[in-house]
Formats: C-alpha cells, structure tokens, sequence
C-alpha cells in the first residue's frame, strides 16, 4: 500500500500586502484548485503567524515532481502566481529553484484507525 506523504513549507507574507493575499485566498480560483487536486495534491492548507505562512499538504500520487512540474505549466495557476507571489518573500535558497521553503518534518502521530 502507498503512503501518503506529507509536505510542510514556508514563506514571509510581505506586511503590506496582507489584506490582499487575505482576500485573494478567501476564494481560490477553482480551475487552480483543480489543477492541484489532479496533480493527487489532498488537503492543503496554509496557516498564518505573524508575517510567515506555513503551507502543508497530502501528496498521494507516485511522481510528485512530474504532478509539480504540471501545476507550474498549468496557465491557470501561473496567472494566478502573478497575484499572490508579489505578496511573497521567499526564503528559500536562491539556488534551490524553489519559491516556499521547504521543511523538515521532525514528528508525526499517526491516525490509528486510518490503516
């Protein structure tokens, strides 16, 4: 049986742009949150402190590079990207081609019942 696997990362909110991001993500474009559903993204949610969110997400396909590489081609959500990333300060490695920073995870409890 495959596992789930679990991704956490973060990036800085730029303080200025607060309200906007805000707005933008109380409705996610639908054709953005499909494109991340058929790349077996489940249950992504991004969580505010301060100035940092921190995203998290299930990934339960098999090739999670080739599923990322197709939400990045995706029209649809480069658009989108073109909102919500000016409102973002990545602190990421420049050379790490990423945007969020990814994280390590240190600790999971388990469902019991979810086997």
């Amino acid at each position: 049986m495959k596992r789930t696997q679990r991704y956490g990362m973060v990036i800085r909110l730029r303080p200025e742009r607060r309200a906007e991001y805000l707005r933008l993500h109380s409705a996610v474009w639908p054709a953005v949150e499909q494109t991340m559903l058929d790349a077996n993204m489940r249950n992504f949610s991004i969580f505010l402190h301060g100035d940092l969110l921190f995203g998290y997400y299930e990934y339960i396909g098999a090739d999670h590079d080739a599923d990322q590489a197709r939400v990045a081609a995706d029209p649809e959500t480069q658009r989108w990207w073109t909102l919500t990333d000016p409102c973002q300060e990545s602190l990421a490695e420049r050379e790490s081609g990423s945007w969020w920073s990814p994280m390590q995870e240190v600790w999971h409890l388990e469902d019991p019942t979810s086997s």
